[in-house]
């Protein structure tokens, strides 16, 4: 059985590697820096802080993000921030307990910077490694690789720290990043088709400005659904726990088991999106995954009206996780079809000032709204959400085609997509 195709293809493929091993160390850290500030801290309070300072370098250096990645070479930009992404970890090393707070406050915050100006890089340099009607399958190759990121770091994480302290995890999130940088630097040269405006000087690149770059109607809705759809995906982080606790009556355990179980849907949705990317437009598929979302959201919120045997939300959270790795998917596929090289940086960067706004104040909704509202009309507000954004991702994206000829050029590249 032939590999997905874009896997046969080597700059991709040391790409996706990088971002998988990248993904894992993230994810020993994401699980680990929280639990220790709560050690510390012994305070909830003091581990969300955590979880906010991580959105904010995404809002407030979106605009620097995006004019990096459309201004230098981007894999350079990758190869440096993996670099400062291994760097900025060693004050860890000197944590011994909870006067050391500002420590990890700091390096959270340089780390969350330096993935807000890894992710449009990596977003606007794929298109050029590939074919147009490889996108769909590419994106979802990436969404599985940060699932399995998850599901290896996360648990890893937890490990390593009952094992050694956060020092431990330091070194081998460090060891990670180091990792994936080799990869960046084996990456072969440019692929990208001269129609792109990939060869475009650096006058080009100056001239054209954030306004310009969003100025398309389809980049435009597909912000419009990315905003949309994580104010839905802010008020579910906040809401999760609490659906378990008051409507399902479970416990910690329940809560592991549900969060986790959607990983398996995002594996099987992503596999089968490897098979038959060819054939979807990437807007037709973000509007079908949104609605689909919306409905399973929908049966899932109010299905404890009818029974609650724990069985029945296992299948639905699993479920729910095929739409979830369809709609990032088709999300991102769309924006790289609806812009042009020299502006995709920013766009990108756009997308992740979308992403972390909109998840903000779906958090904050969440926390202040529970309460006077109550719990089951956030709950299907958060699924009606999903279904506006089917709606416009219907109305205003289902049209995106591919718009650049790309057969595979070369028998040079021919031969690098069969090593």
């Amino acid at each position: 059985m032939k590999a997905p195709a874009p896997l046969r293809r080597r700059a991709f493929r040391n790409l996706w590697l990088a971002g998988l091993i990248s993904d894992t160390g993230d994810w020993l850290l994401f699980i680990a820096v929280p639990i220790v500030v709560y050690q510390f801290t012994g305070s909830a309070l003091g581990t969300s802080f955590t979880f906010i300072l991580e959105l904010i370098p995404g809002i407030v250096l979106a605009p620097v993000a995006g004019w990096v990645a459309d201004r230098f070479d981007r894999r350079r930009v990758l190869l440096v921030v993996l670099i400062l992404q291994a760097v900025a970890l060693l004050p860890l090393l000197a944590v011994e307990g909870r006067a050391d707070l500002p420590i990890i406050y700091v390096v959270v915050i340089v780390e969350a910077t330096l993935f807000t100006m890894f992710d449009p890089a990596k977003n606007a340099l794929m298109p050029t490694l590939l074919e147009d009607s490889e996108l769909v399958a590419a994106n979802s190759l990436i969404g599985l690789n940060q699932n399995l990121g998850r599901l290896v770091g996360g648990p890893l994480g937890g490990l390593l720290l009952a094992a050694g302290e956060l020092k431990l995890i330091v070194v081998a999130d460090l060891v990670t990043y180091l990792l994936a940088a080799v990869l960046v630097v084996r990456m072969p040269g440019h692929v990208a088709p001269a129609d792109t405006g990939a060869s475009a000087d650096d006058g080009e690149h100056a001239e054209v400005g954030v306004g310009s770059a969003l100025r398309g109607r389809q980049v435009r809705a597909g912000l419009l659904v990315a905003f949309t759809s994580q104010i839905a995906q802010g008020l579910f982080i906040v809401l999760f726990i609490l659906f378990v606790a008051q409507r399902l009556d479970g416990g910690s355990t329940e809560i592991g088991v549900l969060r986790g179980v959607q990983a398996i849907g995002a594996f099987a949705g992503g596999i089968a999106l490897t098979v038959v990317s060819r054939s979807l437009s990437p807007g037709a598929l973000t509007a079908w995954a949104a609605t689909s979302f919306a409905v399973i959201d929908l049966v899932l919120w109010n299905g404890p009206a009818l029974t609650t045997a724990t069985w029945i939300y296992i299948g639905l959270f699993i479920l729910i996780g095929v739409p979830g790795i369809l709609l990032a998917t088709g999300m991102i596929s769309t924006l790289q079809l609806a812009s042009t090289d020299r502006t995709r940086g920013r766009v990108f960067s756009a997308y992740g000032f979308a992403c972390n706004a909109g998840q903000g104040i779906g958090m904050l909704a969440g926390g202040l709204l529970t309460k006077p509202l109550g719990l089951l009309t956030l709950l299907n507000t958060q699924a009606v959400l999903y279904l506006i954004t089917g709606g416009i991702a219907a109305l205003w994206l289902t049209g995106l085609r591919s718009r650049r000829p790309l057969p595979l050029p070369s028998d040079s590249v021919k031969a690098e997509t069969s090593s």
